[in-house]
């Protein structure tokens, strides 16, 4: 590798070069004797700007640029899953192993061990003619998944030779196909790919079966769609972490992508001792045998945290193109979007709005739109889930981030202060956030879980919003001076809240609730308030009903009845009508 280049200046993560080069746009070069990983972002005939992705402490003017004469890429193969990497792609295990505790500058590791042996089944044969996306060899990656290699998009020709299955390392060739031309085009089990240009689909499909999460006001009231996006907004001390983690451990996505975006340390430390000691309820298997996690935290280098999600959202969108359903955490794309400003300040770009460059809506939708259900080129079906937390400073929502994610996403679940501060998990304001997949995934809810599902969810919503415009009258005269009926509002919207909403994600039957049984909880709850409001339009007294205990039988259903003996739900309306049958006779 040939050095024509020297550096000129250097602020911060900025690098320049002067004079005209043989760098070009978008390519990765090496910066300094330690060969700093970096990226040409600006061009012209008097300078060449690159950001570098480690730290620059020590360079000084005249060191060498190397340039590469590729993109920034990722080694995509097996070996991704149960790894653990840095934001542009390196395998912080084998860094620890050479470097020790901390990252040394310049450490250049592969993204994937080309030593280790796979157990490869090779599909192809002499004669078979493949095209991009086609399946050529698998092997089990892990005891969960089986890895699909798949041809390049860009690559079509017919086998003329496919080796033995077998134990092969990722650099070994095992499938040679010979193109229209008469090239020989060598297929080994891994292969490059640039991290900021998304991966070529066949389709794109209409996203129609929810993300099943397990917690009762995502999956009930604010639905996401497989190949949907969703935005966490919320405070510091909100749970943006914590919900994230759930959904991580209990979605029914076949494989977690989870990026910690220039979180704290030991908030991804966390994530890695619990992720290591959980087990996935599907497969009886530790869950990281699923999972993937780029640790970017806030006091790695700020470029890095820039490219953090592109690298995230690439490793997503190869196995979404085996056919398997990806769900990708993001935390944060508040961290995200501070590295860009930094950058862009350092590059003296002309800030928008609260400093962030006026880039920033272009540079998020870019990220959410690589979501989707889509038919892939081997005509396999695969989704990617993006659900992207965000940090508004002082909980302000209407801060660039927060709003320009909101244009971008269809489902935003709003994070509560107040809600948080008073214990009540998830945090999610039913009043502020929204799910525009409702109505899209009406039909799967009332074909897969029950026909009355959305009639019964409209019903707890309707509950809930009548009682925050009860309160407002409440706050003024006092809640004693409702009739019993407007009481009632009041009392059952406290059973939806506490009883439904509110979860325990430390209790076993709590932390995960099937569908079937949240289902029967709603029913439950509405069948009390119509025999609770029958009973009052017939003389009985609020007062009454609630001394006879129903209300927190309600409540305690998601602690009294387990999820293997959901059935017992089954007899709670002929106990609430014998219970209403005794006031009426008193």
């Amino acid at each position: 590798m040939e050095c024509e280049n020297a550096v000129f200046g250097i602020n911060g993560p900025v690098i320049k070069v002067k004079g005209k080069t043989n760098l070009s746009m978008m390519e990765m070069v090496y910066v300094g004797n330690e060969r700093l990983a970096g990226e040409v972002i600006r061009l012209d005939d008097s300078m060449t700007t690159i950001q570098v992705y480690e730290e620059t402490t020590g360079l000084r003017p005249g060191d060498p640029v190397y340039a590469t004469g590729e993109q920034l890429s990722l080694l995509l193969g097996p070996g991704i899953l149960d790894n653990i990497f840095d934001g542009i792609g390196r395998p912080l295990k084998e860094i620890e192993e050479r470097c020790g505790a901390f990252i040394s500058r310049g450490a250049s590791v592969s993204s994937l061990s080309a030593e280790r042996e796979w157990d490869v089944t090779v599909t192809a044969k002499v004669g078979d003619t493949l095209s991009g996306g086609a399946v050529y060899a698998t092997c089990p990656e892990t005891t969960i998944i089986t890895h699909k290699c798949i041809v390049p998009p860009n690559i079509c020709g017919v086998v003329k030779y496919a080796k033995p299955s077998g134990k092969y390392k990722i650099h070994d060739t095992v499938v040679t196909l010979t193109d229209q031309n008469g090239n020989d085009i060598d297929l080994t089990l891994c292969r490059q790919w640039p991290i900021r240009i998304s991966r070529p689909i066949a389709e794109r499909l209409y996203a129609n079966a929810p993300l099943i999460t397990g917690q009762r006001i995502i999956d009930t009231l604010f639905p996401v769609a497989k190949g949907g996006t969703a935005a966490i907004p919320g405070g510091f001390g909100t749970g943006k972490t914590m919900t994230q983690h759930q959904l991580a451990k209990w979605c029914d996505a076949d494989i977690i992508v989870y990026v910690g975006c220039g979180e704290r340390g030991n908030e991804m430390s966390q994530v890695l001792e619990e992720f290591s000691a959980l087990i996935d309820p599907k497969s009886g298997r530790p869950i990281t045998d699923r999972t993937v996690l780029i640790a970017n935290t806030s006091n790695m280098p700020v470029a890095a945290r820039e490219a953090s999600i592109y690298t995230g959202i690439t490793m997503a969108e190869y196995y979404r193109d085996m056919g398997y359903h990806v769900a990708i955490m993001a935390d944060s794309t508040s961290r995200w979007a501070e590295a860009l400003r930094e950058i862009s300040g350092r590059l003296e770009e002309m800030p928008a709005e609260e400093g962030f460059p006026a880039y920033l809506p272009s540079r998020l939708s870019e990220f959410y739109e690589r979501a989707g259900l889509v038919r892939t080129l081997n005509g396999a079906t695969g989704s990617i889930t993006i659900i992207g937390a965000v940090s508004p400073q002082g909980s302000d929502f209407s801060e660039p981030v927060t709003q320009n994610t909101k244009r971008f996403t269809r489902c935003f679940w709003a994070l509560d202060k107040s809600l948080a501060y008073a214990r009540h998990y998830p945090a999610i304001n039913w009043l502020t956030s929204y799910s525009e997949y409702g109505a899209d995934l009406n039909k799967w809810y009332n074909d897969n879980v029950g026909e009355d599902f959305t009639k019964l969810r409209d019903r707890l919503s309707l509950i809930l919003q009548e009682e925050a415009k009860l309160m407002e009258i409440v706050k003024l005269i006092g809640e004693d001076v409702l009739p019993d009926d407007q009481k009632l509002v009041i009392t059952m919207a406290k059973v939806i809240r506490v009883g439904f909403l509110q979860q325990n994600a430390f209790h076993k039957d709590d932390t995960f609730v099937p569908l079937e049984k949240q289902l029967k909880m709603m029913r439950a709850i509405i069948y009390l308030n119509r025999a609770a409001k029958s009973a009052i339009a017939a003389g009985v007294s609020l007062s009454a009903i609630i001394s006879a205990g129903l209300f927190d039988k309600l409540t305690r259903i998601k602690y009294d009845v387990p999820n293997d003996q959901m059935d017992l739900i089954d007899k709670y309306p002929a106990e609430i009508d014998e219970a209403i049958a005794s006031l009426r006779a008193q």
